[in-house]
């Protein structure tokens, strides 16, 4: 027998709690149909006094769609994320439609999964990190007849619509940016990359731009796991070890570039005429350091407030054609660990 407290709510409590019918409830909380402004709140404030929530499935098994946006992305941990989830927000806040989110932990076989998880639900668009998927993912991306917007990377081709900057362009320009410094001794420090497509994307542009005038980087060392501040302390600390002439150290992103600025900081080394530093994303949290990390911002509100304005286009208007392809423009930030010339 079914708990009476715990029954979910109907239309039919709605009706009862105001003396309306079920017909008028029903296009009261769907917003159609007329229905007099005296009667319409007198069933919106019963609804919320009783707690009832529309089981909008039943409405989705006529529209084989939900009003939800699976939103896919390798990390939560990684501070890139949250912001690009709060750029989503903000626009999808002013529709009917709600993000989802699931997390791949940077393993393509888990993407998969939480994809097919997420498109049995019938969403009505997705938003997924990266270019690179499984050939099942992509098959499922392709097939799932709604608007897609891969986003994060536009080095590559996408299944429907991509938003991004190019890394491979940002690591080319760091490297500019680190020679016309006068800087020639370079060592490397990221994550382990088979798995991060970005990071190698910007490491390979870095390295070809550097190969162009003759250098080469002379230590590198990737890690995996645990906290960045830490790691980066470790990692600089063995670099310079092993290579104690290097001038200057870039690192995969800010906050393993923070560890190694802190550690720096304490054995006294001049920054950034001994040694020059820079990281990667621009990590609004890093401005509380006691020095400015030199760094590039990856865009990340941006990205997430242009991908999920191509969503809700495209659902509004899906004849109009819309751009979707957007590739955005990172800015270097000198801070206070890399020289300007």
């Amino acid at each position: 027998m079914t708990n009476e407290k715990h029954r979910p709510l109907t239309l039919r409590d709605v009706s009862e709690a105001t003396g309306v019918s079920e017909m008028t409830v029903s296009r009261v909380l769907r917003n159609r149909g007329d229905v007099s402004e005296k009667t319409r709140q007198k069933v919106l404030d019963a609804a919320k006094e009783l707690g009832y929530v529309p089981n909008k499935i039943a409405g989705a098994l006529a529209s084989k769609r939900v009003n939800l946006v699976a939103v896919i992305i390798p990390s939560l941990s990684n501070m890139v994320f949250p912001e690009v989830l709060t750029g989503i927000n903000r626009i999808l806040e002013h529709t009917d439609l709600q993000p989802v989110v699931g997390v791949t932990d940077y393993q393509p076989e888990k993407e998969e999964k939480v994809l097919y998880e997420m498109l049995s639900w019938r969403p009505s668009g997705v938003i997924i990190a990266g270019l690179e998927h499984t050939d099942a993912a992509r098959a499922m991306l392709q097939a799932a007849g709604i608007p897609v917007v891969e986003i994060m990377d536009t080095d590559g081709k996408c299944v429907d619509a991509m938003v991004g900057i190019s890394h491979r362009r940002a690591g080319r320009e760091m490297a500019r940016a680190i020679l016309k410094a006068g800087y020639s001794r370079i060592g490397f420090m990221g994550t382990k990359m088979p798995l991060d497509h970005r990071a190698r994307k910007r490491f390979e542009g870095f390295t070809e731009c550097l190969a162009k005038e003759g250098i080469e980087i002379e230590d590198r060392e990737f890690y995996s796991g645990g906290s960045a501040l830490a790691k980066g302390r470790e990692m600089t600390q063995a670099m310079l070890e092993r290579s104690p002439d290097l001038d200057f150290l870039y690192y995969s992103n800010d906050m393993i570039g923070a560890g190694g600025l802190l550690y720096l900081m304490e054995q006294g080394i001049d920054i950034p005429d001994q040694i020059g530093l820079a990281g990667f994303n621009g990590v609004e949290l890093l401005a509380g350091l006691p020095r400015q990390l030199a760094t590039m911002d990856a865009c990340r509100q941006e990205i997430g407030r242009t991908a999920a304005e191509i969503i809700v286009a495209q659902l509004e208007k899906p004849e109009t054609e819309i751009e979707k392809v957007i590739s955005l423009t990172p800015t270097i930030a000198y801070g206070d660990t890399l020289r300007r010339r």
